[in-house]
């Protein structure tokens, strides 16, 4: 990586326990601006655990994260709630499950955090959120009511939801894991759109074919260290380290890589609450 770009996340010398369990073991990771980094590997391996330690939704016991120029957390000492807060409003968040509010529409859903958050008026929050869900192709759900939707439209507003926020980084806890193998697509569809505009991202996720076709660093984790990081052709190619290899190849014998999100939804299990 060159040194002389300074990383939107930087984590180093990350541990996390839960109890007598340890999750992660001294992590030292790095996503760089405009870059896709994609975090795989086995449940329970910590991946997820190490993306919600990037947004203070967890917080490390040990070492220092910085994010967008901020240190979050350092030495076990989150930033105090005012800052923590002012520094999500840059780091975009998007989770297995959709967290949308029922009682608003999509629109309202959209625009609610701009309007409380940034104090951005009603008229102009609406047109952003109008354009917002244009991009993940749902103009016509502005008035319609979550319980209405798909499960991948639903998550596309999500999607929409945090970037109205205009933030540096996006983070996306295994965002297709819940829905329908269908309704993968549309939402991957959208996340690629993104990769393209460069918009920075961190993705825990179980979706090898996306993995491969979009990010710029693969990292493989298990027992709460990073294995071995690398362009996707080198990780699903020729990966270095032992436990890669026996990863990869339990995930993508089972259908090949353009199939590895079912095969991986059956052999490896979703990171619901992984440690």
């Amino acid at each position: 990586m060159n040194g002389s770009v300074r990383p939107i996340v930087s984590a180093r010398g990350v541990h996390k326990a839960f109890g007598a369990v340890r999750v992660l073991e001294g992590i030292d990771f790095e996503v760089l601006p405009q870059q896709v980094s994609v975090v795989i590997g086995p449940s329970g391996s910590g991946k997820s655990t190490l993306l919600r330690c990037c947004n203070g939704l967890e917080v490390a016991d040990a070492g220092t994260i910085e994010i967008c120029g901020e240190k979050i957390v350092h030495d076990g000492r989150l930033l105090p709630d005012i800052q923590l807060n002012a520094l999500r409003m840059k780091v975009g968040m998007v989770f297995q499950s959709f967290n949308l509010f029922p009682h608003l529409t999509v629109l309202g859903n959209v625009t609610v955090a701009p309007r409380k958050l940034r104090g951005m008026a009603a008229p102009q929050a609406q047109a952003a959120a109008r354009e917002l869900l244009a991009k993940v192709g749902l103009g016509h759900k502005a008035d319609a009511y979550p319980a209405t939707l798909s499960g991948g439209q639903k998550q596309r507003v999500a999607i929409a939801r945090a970037l109205a926020m205009q933030p540096q980084v996006m983070l996306f806890d295994e965002p297709t894991s819940a829905l329908d193998p269908e309704l993968v697509g549309e939402v991957l569809q959208v996340m690629k759109d993104l990769a393209r505009e460069g918009m920075t991202m961190m993705v825990v996720t179980h979706e090898m074919g996306f993995a491969r076709e979009v990010a710029d660093v693969v990292s493989v984790m298990d027992q709460g260290v990073v294995l071995e990081s690398g362009p996707p052709a080198q990780i699903f190619d020729a990966p270095q380290h032992p436990r890669s290899r026996e990863f990869l190849q339990a995930v993508l014998t089972r259908g090949g890589p353009r199939h590895a999100a079912t095969a991986t939804t059956t052999t490896v299990q979703t990171e619901l609450g992984d440690h």
